[in-house]
Parts: structure tokens; sequence; C-alpha cells
């Protein structure tokens, strides 16, 4: 698409109840989504060539409307497409959808209650059958069949009277205003309604191994744990693609990650990028571009709160004053990333800077155990009321400078009298039921919470949201506050951005005493790509860098 099919979307006051006013309060980062500067290139007549894109962790949910990670969003923006997107500064632009849909073109009431979207026309599937309204209903419908999987319902919930006016043009009501919606249907893929067809349970239907999408790439192959093969969509609707084949590889260590973009093995660093201590030699190699990315992703100490160990205020205070965050940034990260306490990036209008400052304090620590009748039983480990204050630490197996933190961490717990085992899993596993039906003690996590720059959380922070306990969507801490739960209800009604703020910046406030997770730091990454490389553009209002990897190229 062009930038001309790309609409400013900056809705004023008395146009608060169109779609949010994401330009004047998302996530702004100025100064860093200049335009790549090879952009001025030509792009090819035709798709040529391929391109190889690293990720450490291995996609495995092709249907994007099952629970899944970041990763797995790098498949999805390749072979499918949402009714319409959010670019690099926080603006919707069309993509299934002829318009966005605004007050200003009849897309949505005053009230904010009614909607009605027009579609392209001409869009076909990959393989050939049309795409209509009829595959907007089925998509929307399928999130909230209650025999579904689905990752998240919230939002989609609120549709009532869901008519298919035409095959472009689709219309619906809201049982209540939801500020978070439009940006949640940014992010919602649209999949066919006939591969479904006849097939009894949508949880194991062929399309979820063998996606059809109306996106850019078409699905040629995967070979697990090493690669996933993509082939240009000849008839896509938008400009690109430019790349005949595009390939993702599974490198699950870091290491061997940047060794093979050293030596020009790959084309593009994906998730989880070149790590800090490669920095300062990845910036010299030649051929290539390495730059640094601010991101909306926060890294953490996430605590299930099911488990006994944590149920205790004092335990995760405790824990949180043992950890020497800033040693670990200076000593393990070179000092890029930015020391946080909240989970909203700090670039978010709705980010709340007055949160409590963490402090490293072993005494502190010590002290706040004692206090609470945590005791040092059997090897100097704390017990209370028969549980012990130890527990099992994960993340994703071959992140060596995570794989570090953990090992900087258990010396400090164990200053402490708290036992911490280091047990990490394959990628796959780490992120499958084992972290969504929340079946871990407590992992070192980066997440990013927000929906684009919406700052709804009710998927991860929702009492309602917890996979475990029979709920859909994120909250694998098993998180439980009726006070949050009141707020994020709240912060969904309006559409102001500043009446909004106060419901947020208190969120953040409870969340920060209450602390599920421990947070760490808000991310800087480095991203790197053979020179030539053409259309890469960091968004922060996405989760995965290949957002709009259909036109991507190489500079002749």
């Amino acid at each position: 698409m062009t930038d001309a099919d790309r609409p400013s979307f900056r809705p004023n006051r008395r146009q608060t109840l169109g779609l949010m006013a994401l330009g004047s309060a998302g996530i702004v980062m100025p100064g860093l989504f200049g335009r790549d500067k090879a952009l001025a290139a030509t792009p090819p007549s035709a798709p040529t060539g391929q391109l190889v894109v690293a990720f450490s962790q291995e996609p495995t949910v092709f249907n994007p409307h099952m629970l899944h990670i970041e990763v797995d969003e790098g498949i999805h923006f390749s072979v499918f497409d949402p009714l319409f997107a959010v670019d690099p500064e926080g603006k919707f632009f069309p993509g299934l959808a002829a318009e966005v849909p605004t007050v200003e073109n009849g897309g949505i009431s005053a009230d904010g209650l009614q909607w009605k979207v027009k579609l392209r026309d001409g869009v076909k599937w990959h393989d050939g059958k049309p795409f209509t309204a009829e595959d907007v209903k089925f998509t929307l419908e399928l999130l909230v069949d209650p025999n579904f999987r689905a990752a998240r319902r919230t939002g989609h919930d609120l549709i009532r009277d869901l008519k298919v006016v035409s095959p472009t043009e689709i219309t619906w009501r809201m049982e209540k205003t939801y500020a978070p919606y439009p940006s949640l249907l940014a992010a919602t893929f649209i999949v066919p309604k006939h591969a479904f067809e006849g097939v009894a349970d949508k949880n194991t239907a062929p399309f979820n191994n063998a996606p059809i999408g109306t996106g850019p790439f078409k699905w040629v192959s995967r070979t697990a744990g090493d690669n996933i093969q993509l082939a240009a969509n000849a008839d896509y609707f938008g400009d690109g693609p430019y790349i005949e084949r595009l390939i993702y590889k599974y490198i699950p260590d870091l290491n061997v990650l940047y060794t093979q973009f050293k030596s020009g093995d790959i084309d593009v660093t994906g998730l989880q990028w070149i790590t800090p201590d490669h920095y300062e030699e990845a910036k010299t190699l030649p051929g290539t571009e390495v730059s640094l990315v601010p991101g909306s992703t926060v890294e953490s100490f996430s605590l299930n709160m099911g488990k006994p160990q944590f149920q205790d205020l004092a335990v995760r205070q405790a824990l949180y004053h043992a950890i020497d965050k800033q040693s670990i940034i200076d000593a393990l990260y070179y000092g890029l990333p930015t020391p946080t306490e909240s989970y909203t990036p700090q670039q978010s209008f709705y980010y709340n800077s007055d949160l409590p400052k963490h402090e490293y304090s072993i005494d502190k620590a010590k002290a706040i155990l004692d206090g609470a009748g945590w005791n040092p039983g059997a090897g100097g480990i704390r017990e209370k009321d028969g549980v012990r204050l130890a527990f099992t630490n994960s993340t994703t197996a071959g992140n060596h400078i995570r794989e570090q933190v953990q090992q900087f961490l258990q010396q400090s717990f164990q200053e402490i009298g708290v036992e911490m085992t280091i047990s990490n899993l394959p990628p796959a596993v780490m992120w499958g039921d084992y972290w969504m039906q929340s079946q871990f003690d407590s992992v070192v996590v980066g997440i990013d919470f927000l929906t684009g720059p919406d700052p709804d959380v009710s998927d991860y922070l929702g009492s309602a949201s917890t996979n475990a306990k029979g709920g859909s969507g994120q909250n694998n801490w098993q998180y439980s506050n009726p006070e949050v739960d009141k707020l994020l209800t709240e912060g969904g009604k309006s559409f102001v951005p500043e009446e909004r703020k106060t419901s947020y910046l208190k969120i953040q406030e409870m969340v920060r005493h209450d602390l599920p997770l421990l947070p760490m730091f808000q991310y800087t990454t480095v991203r790197g790509r053979k020179a030539g490389v053409t259309g890469f553009q960091p968004n922060v209002n996405t989760r995965i860098d290949t957002w709009n990897v259909g036109t991507w190229y190489r500079a002749s």
C-alpha cells in the first residue's frame, strides 16, 4: 500500500466516539521512525530472490486466533490481513477494508455503537476463492464460539446483530461503547470461512497447520525445528510482495543466530535480534545495517500467583528488593535497556511516571520476610505454614543472557533464604501450555502488554483472562484484583484520552503495589539486516518486525 492509501486519523473531542485518538494518545517515539534510508530505491517489477529472516523462537501457531506468542505473528502478518492496521505513527490505514471506518465517513455512529465496514472488492484467498463479508462475519463469530479456544474474546463479545449487507459490506452493533475495540480490530486477522466448512472441531482444523490467507505471502512448507517457507502471492491486492520466497529460520541459540548473521547466512535478525554483548562488533560488520530500536517490550520476573509461595505480598516485595536490576542492565545488557516500574511503555501517553522507585536492598528483603514470619528452615531456606520458599524459574533455553540473569538472581535469592531452581525449556514448550496454562512457578519473560497504542490490558491483567481458570486471554500470572477489573471496565468506556488516562494510571499503581510481575526494564533492541534490505520499518505499535514484510525487497 502507498502512503496515499493510509489516511491520517486524528479525531478531535467532537469526534471522539469514532476510532481512538491514536495519533495523539498512543505510543510516540520521536525521531525513531524515519523511513528506511533505502526506501528511495525502486522495488522490482515482479517478486524476485529470497529473504531469510531468523527467529530465536519457533513459530508453531498458525491460526492467528488461537493462543500464541509474538513470534507466531511473524507468520500471521505474512499470510493474513486485518480489516485495517496501525502504522509506526499510530495511525490506522486500510487493509481488507476499503477505508478505515470513522464518524466522518459514516463507518461509526456518533455514539460509537453502530458499525458499518466497507470491504475491498476483488480480493482473493490464496486458494483462489473470493474474499467476502461472509469471511469477516465468520471470523468475528469464531472468536466468541464457546467451543473454540480463542486467544481473546474481550471486545469481540460485545458485538450484536452482525449482518452481511452485501459481499463488500458488513454491519454490527456494539452492546456498549468499548474504546479499545478499534485497536483490537487492527490486530485481528481475517480467516476464510470455507476453510472450516465441514470441520467438526475448529481447534484441530487442517487450516491450523496449513493456513490460507489473503496476505502478501502464501504458505509453502514447514520443517519442524528448522524453518517455514512462504512464497509470493502474485494476486495480492496491495503493494508488493517483492520477494519471491520468504524463509523464516528457527535458530534457538542467540550466539549461533548472531554468528550466522555475521557470516551472511541470514538476511534479517528477527526476534530476539542481536544480543547486546555483540553490539559493538555488530555495528562494524561490513555489508550490514545495525541499529538500536527502543521497543514496547517490558522484561519482568513473572510469578504464578496460583502457587502458594507467591500468595503472600511480603514474598513478592522481598524478591523485588533482592533484584539488582541496574547491575543486570549494566553488566549483562551493556546499559542499553531502560529500567522501569510499569508494564506500560514509557513513551505511551498513558505511562505512569510517579510509581515508587525500585530499591535494591538485600537487608530490606530479609527484614520483610522476617516480619512476615518466613523463618529459615532446613538448609537455610525459609518456610511458613508448611510452605517452603522454593520454586523453579524458567525461560527459553539458548537465550544466554537471560540464562546469565537467572544465575545472578539465583545467587541473590539464596542470600535472603530463597531457593530458585533453573528449569529452562525449548521455546515451543516454554511458551505453549507451560506458559499459557499457568503451569510454571516463575519465568523471565518479555511482553508487549498493549494492543497497538491502546492502553487496555484486560487480556493480560483482567481476572476473566486466565486460561487456567477457564477464561480466555493471557493473564498467565493468575492475577485477580476486583478493583483493577473495575478500572479496566471504566477505562474502556471513554474515547477521550485525558478521561481514560486516570483509570490506566491507577491500574499501573495497583499492579506495581501487588507485584504479580517484578518489572525489570523496557527493551532497547539491536536490529540487524544486510545492507540493501529495504522497507524495514520499526513499529512500536505491533509486536513483530515483519508487520510490513510484504513491502520488503533488496535494493539493486
